[in-house]
């Protein structure tokens, strides 16, 4: 960037063409051509045209020192308002304020010299300067009362060779200075633009953590809050990591959180992840050698910040996952319309087309919360398929794409919660939204007759109810004609096809207590024919008559064909 004064008129050069931008390397340049100017009004001129290009600021005025007291810089590049000169000499050769309308922050910058007061320059603005603004106007005053001292050492011609080396000390140290604040400024954006490419490209954990990695040099590395290890980025990983006890993971957040920033605990950096105060996780680096500067601590701070961000997000989008799979179960819990139920469904990642079992769960003694449902969700998940999961009242209800197997989910959510009180309910089969409140019926009588039980504990399934499928509230005649089907199925075809009467037969002799003699009068037969057709009876419908529990269920299955569903085949 070139900064080109025009020629001199009447011992007075023009003022030169305004920089283009004016960042570190600009002041550099422009604190160049103020150490060549060789009029002091030449010099204020030329620091008024720049002060805009530090930022929304503009220079309303600029004044030098004089015997009777300030005299204005006439030119082109002050602002159009008014400023009352008798209030440039109520300040007393001090910086303040000055009163200046449509303006809300205006400051006169006091010139100054070793020797006093050498002039002002009065800027200002809509709103008032940041830290960094304040630090490019402060720099610029400097720059020009360094000038201004010159440009009068020159005109005085007092040559003193000390005051010259003051002055080149002030020019060096303010040189250095706009260095420095460059090459910070270059360090934060490459942290800024590395950061941005991440959010850019949609990167979560890892990606943070690997440019934190990339920008730092050093391991980079996240956890949640109880220590256990989410991302890692950099070298010699440790397989397996040492574990920490709750009891020094709790001690470590704790003297963490009583820090604004990032700390050092041992070998590493930690920085909390907690945005709005809720804990979500652990930003660290490794850094044996306590190698880390300003640089990495400011790419900690902000790769941290920027990961608080993800992790709400993410635990924002779970818990509106969770609360829309809650709602999709409890309404289809309730009875809901098919079309919705599946397009709902489909938009959660959920296939309702598939089999769906119903399983309800009771622990007496664990209040259900959100961590007892947690707790049965990741039972159900290492032994079940992909489910949806809600409460209702004292208990937890799952509708899973397959079943559970025996025992299994009971076992793994004893171990999770130590105690194996608890008992589970599994439906038969759903093969459609339609069935599930059906479903839902079925997996509470099944935990009804676990819960009423001897063996209070574990996991009844509706299909080895037998007869207890048509004890209690809430049967309807489809489930008589299941149960009738299940037990006497086979006997009920074989008589329609081939036109006997094993059903009737088996009928009558269970209404006879089981007697041969009995039994034969009743169905007008012989004795023998009679223990051909029982033969016949085990044979076709593959049940044991000998067993007690089969001859409970064969008689109560008898009665209801005969006397509710009135013999129908």
């Amino acid at each position: 960037m070139t900064l080109q004064p025009g020629d001199t008129t009447g011992g007075e050069r023009r003022d030169p063409r305004p920089l283009a931008t004016l960042d570190p390397h600009g002041l550099l340049v422009l604190c160049r051509t103020l150490f060549t100017c060789t009029e002091q009004r030449e010099v204020v001129r030329l620091a008024m045209r720049q002060v805009s290009a530090l930022g929304p600021y503009r220079a309303e005025a600029g004044y030098l020192a004089a015997a009777d007291g300030l005299s204005r810089v006439p030119g082109h590049d002050a602002g159009t308002l008014t400023i009352d000169d008798a209030q440039m000499t109520e300040l007393g050769e001090a910086d303040g304020s000055v009163s200046l309308p449509e303006r809300s922050w205006n400051r006169a910058f006091g010139l100054r010299a070793a020797g006093g007061l050498l002039g002002y320059l009065v800027v200002s603005a809509h709103s008032g300067p940041d830290e960094h603004g304040h630090l490019l106007l402060e720099s610029l005053v400097g720059l020009t009362s360094a000038a201004l001292s010159l440009t009068a050492a020159r005109a005085s011609q007092h040559d003193n060779a000390g005051e010259l080396v003051r002055l080149r000390a002030e020019r060096d140290t303010a040189l250095q200075q706009l260095d420095t604040l460059r090459s910070e400024l270059l360090r934060q954006k490459t942290v800024h633009e590395a950061l941005a490419r991440v959010a850019a490209r949609g990167g979560g954990e890892d990606a943070i953590t690997q440019a934190l990695y990339e920008l730092t040099g050093l391991t980079a590395l996240t956890e949640d809050r109880f220590g256990n290890l989410r991302s890692w980025a950099g070298p010699d990983q440790p397989d397996p990591r040492p574990v920490r006890s709750p009891i020094h993971q709790e001690e470590m957040l704790r003297l963490v959180a009583r820090e604004a920033g990032p700390v050092r605990i041992k070998a590493r950096l930690i920085s909390l992840v907690r945005p709005r105060g809720d804990l979500l996780g652990v930003l660290a680096l490794e850094d044996p050698e306590e190698t880390a500067d300003e640089h990495t601590m400011f790419a900690l701070d902000h790769a941290q910040r920027m990961l608080a961000q993800e992790l709400l997000h993410r635990r924002e989008l779970t818990e509106v996952e969770l609360r829309l799979r809650r709602q999709l179960i409890d309404d289809l819990l309730e009875g809901t319309d098919e079309t919705s139920a599946y397009a709902r469904a489909e938009a959660l990642g959920h296939d309702l087309r598939r089999t769906h079992h119903v399983v309800v769960v009771h622990w007496p003694g664990n209040v259900v919360d959100d961590s007892f449902t947690r707790a049965v969700e990741q039972a159900t998940a290492t032994t079940a398929a992909r489910t949806l999961i809600t409460r209702r009242g004292d208990r937890v209800v799952l509708l899973t794409e397959a079943g559970p197997r025996d025992d299994a989910v009971h076992m793994a959510l004893a171990h999770q919660l130590g105690t194996g009180d608890g008992a589970i309910g599994v439906s038969t089969r759903c093969d459609s939204p339609a069935g599930v409140p059906r479903c839902y019926m079925e997996a509470l009588r099944a935990l009804e007759v676990r819960q009423n039980s001897r063996q209070r504990s574990g996991t009844t399934f509706f299909d080895d109810l037998g007869l207890y499928r048509i004890l209690g509230p809430g049967n309807d005649l489809r489930e008589l004609e299941v149960f009738v089907r299940e037990w006497l199925g086979r006997l009920i075809d074989y008589d329609a096809e081939h036109d006997t009467e094993l059903v009737e037969t088996l009928s009558r002799y269970f209404d006879c207590g089981g007697n041969y003699d009995d039994a034969a009068d009743a169905l007008t037969v012989h004795r023998s024919t009679l223990r051909y057709r029982l033969q016949r009876i085990r044979e076709i419908s593959d049940r044991d008559l000998a067993d007690v529990d089969t001859r409970l269920n064969l008689q109560v299955a008898t009665r209801v064909w005969k006397i509710i569903l009135g013999g129908r085949r």
